[in-house]
């Protein structure tokens, strides 16, 4: 009897691929609101519609969460947090560097705690990445507020990390997803009316918005959660290091953003210290990216 495409742990490793892609281009689509929306109103946007698409994938699931459990709402500020701080730093850097520099999040979770020697190595190639990345061995020097709102970012991820493991062992099923996301698009809602006002309902911008949810949250949560279901924790963990690289391609190919030789650098350090320390401990959840 034939297995069904992508059973196997080459399907797997295609979705999480697959996944990483779709965040990726999510984020360089939404650089294109920018002008229009700003930062502020362009996460709004695209907390939205991707709060809509995951209450349709979340249909029946949403008894367990009813009375807005605690750790829910910390769900849902954690992604507010980790989205407005992630899309303020993409309107700075390129999608590559940002992305590179707000892994330092689950890299620090993956290594907190630990007491293998080897884990050292991993934080100084990463410590080094970050150097390289900044600018001060040579490079010409990244916006410094967009580094410090990627690196905000990242510790925002690592919160949303260690919350994703609680609220998806006490709430099955996508509801307290769905529920999170709505309190996100809610607490960014503020900030987003008042920079972008009547720009939010034009058509363009909606259509926009609403590929870019689909494409950083609908799509990611399926693909990883199958991927998850075909492949050991160590795996999807590796796989998910090349996030960075993916975006620096994405942004490369998608924005036309170069990268020098001190930054490329950079981000494959930052790539192979978070291959190497996921592989050892686990792999961060599906987050909101």
């Amino acid at each position: 009897m034939k297995r069904p495409i992508g059973a196997g742990p080459r399907g797997g490793a295609a979705m999480a691929v697959s996944s990483i892609v779709a965040v990726q281009l999510g984020s360089a689509l939404a650089t294109t609101l920018f002008d229009s929306l700003g930062a502020a109103g362009a996460v709004f946007l695209r907390s939205v519609f991707g709060a809509l698409l995951l209450f349709a994938f979340a249909r029946g699931s949403f008894a367990p969460v009813r009375g807005w459990p605690r750790d829910v709402v910390l769900f849902g500020v954690t992604v507010a947090g980790f989205t407005l701080c992630f899309y303020a730093a993409i309107a700075r850097l390129p999608l590559g560097i940002a992305v590179a520099l707000e892994f330092t999040g689950p890299l620090g979770v993956a290594i907190a705690g630990s007491r293998r020697r080897l884990d050292l190595l991993w934080v100084l190639l990463a410590a080094t990445g970050i150097v390289l990345l900044s600018g001060a061995l040579g490079g010409g020097g990244i916006d410094a507020f967009g580094a410090l709102m990627a690196l905000v970012a990242g510790a925002f991820w690592a919160a949303y990390i260690l919350l994703s493991a609680r609220v998806g062992a006490r709430y099955p099923g996508l509801g307290a997803v769905a529920a999170a996301s709505l309190i996100s698009a809610l607490l960014l809602a503020p900030a987003g009316i008042a920079v972008a006002g009547a720009e939010l309902l034009a058509p363009a911008n909606l259509a926009i918005a609403l590929a870019v949810g689909l494409l950083s949250s609908a799509a990611p949560y399926a693909l990883e959660l199958e991927a998850l279901r075909r492949l050991p924790t160590q795996v999807f963990g590796v796989l998910m290091s090349l996030e960075p690289a993916v975006a620096a391609a994405v942004g490369f190919v998608a924005l036309s953003q170069n990268l020098g030789v001190a930054e490329i650098s950079g981000i494959a350090l930052v790539v192979i210290a978070s291959a190497g320390a996921l592989r050892s401990t686990g792999a961060p959840p599906p987050r909101d990216g």
